[in-house]
């Protein structure tokens, strides 16, 4: 699956949501300096971001796909983060959004450690969203009509909520503390919403996991009954997301 996100690169980019600028502008704050690695950066959302909020950044990207893409706002070198050479580099923070889940949690806050500079800091950051119940069931129960083997059907997704990616939240910070190199972990939280047409959160399924790994029928079948339960809710909706970030400083 993770190597399934850039099938479509330009519709990843258009619909994946941005993270909030208040986080952006607190972890750039909390960071000694300038310089930062995105690792995982995809089609370079959050570091076109961090860029604006004053960082240099540079990416490290597995999928050659999105990293061609996210050369068009900073330098990115195709690589898993495990795998990567620094070749002596060191940053000021090292940040990472919707990513972090695929890297080893042990190995990658130890490669962490090593590319940060004492001080830096540490960014791990996810988006949860809800959208209304009617829209989850759809999906839910559309995934399961058209894909009845996948993880995604029969209510996998009907609730997603911070308590449900806290196992996520605390495998990252464990990564961290095994590696003895980083101070006090934290978690900080955004709250915020989005207000959805038809069109734009179909969109924005289409680049789910659930669905980059189906075939061209079974998702056009999904998107099909999603986007009918939207028009019967008025042809638009309003989805509530929190974004949680797992965060330390290297000793």
């Amino acid at each position: 699956m993770a190597e399934s996100f850039g099938v479509d690169p330009a519709r990843y980019d258009r619909a994946r949501p941005r993270y909030p600028e208040e986080m952006v502008a607190a972890i750039v704050a909390a960071s000694p300096g300038n310089a930062f690695l995105d690792v995982g950066c995809g089609t370079g959302i959050e570091g076109r971001q961090f860029q604006a909020a004053g960082a240099t950044v540079l990416g490290v990207e597995p999928d050659a796909r999105m990293a061609e893409f996210a050369r068009a706002g900073f330098a990115v070198e195709v690589a898993k983060f495990e795998d990567w050479d620094a070749a002596g580099r060191t940053f000021d923070a090292l940040v990472s959004g919707q990513a972090w889940h695929w890297v080893d949690p042990v190995a990658g806050a130890e490669k962490a450690a090593r590319v940060l500079r004492p001080g830096g800091r540490f960014a791990a950051f996810w988006h949860i969203f809800q959208p209304p119940v009617e829209i989850s069931r759809a999906l839910s129960d559309a995934l399961g009509r058209a894909m009845p083997d996948s993880p995604f059907s029969g209510g996998y997704l009907k609730n997603p909520s911070l308590a449900g990616y806290q196992p996520l939240l605390d495998k990252a910070a464990d990564g961290l503390r095994a590696s003895g190199a980083f101070g006090a972990i934290e978690q900080w939280r955004y709250e915020w919403a989005q207000r959805y047409r038809r069109d734009e959160w179909l969109d924005l399924l289409a680049t789910q996991g659930s669905l980059t790994l189906a075939n061209p029928g079974q998702r056009d079948q999904v998107l099909a009954e999603v986007g009918a339960v939207i028009d019967a809710l008025g042809g638009h909706l309003t989805a509530n997301y929190s974004t949680a970030a797992v965060t330390a400083v290297r000793g």
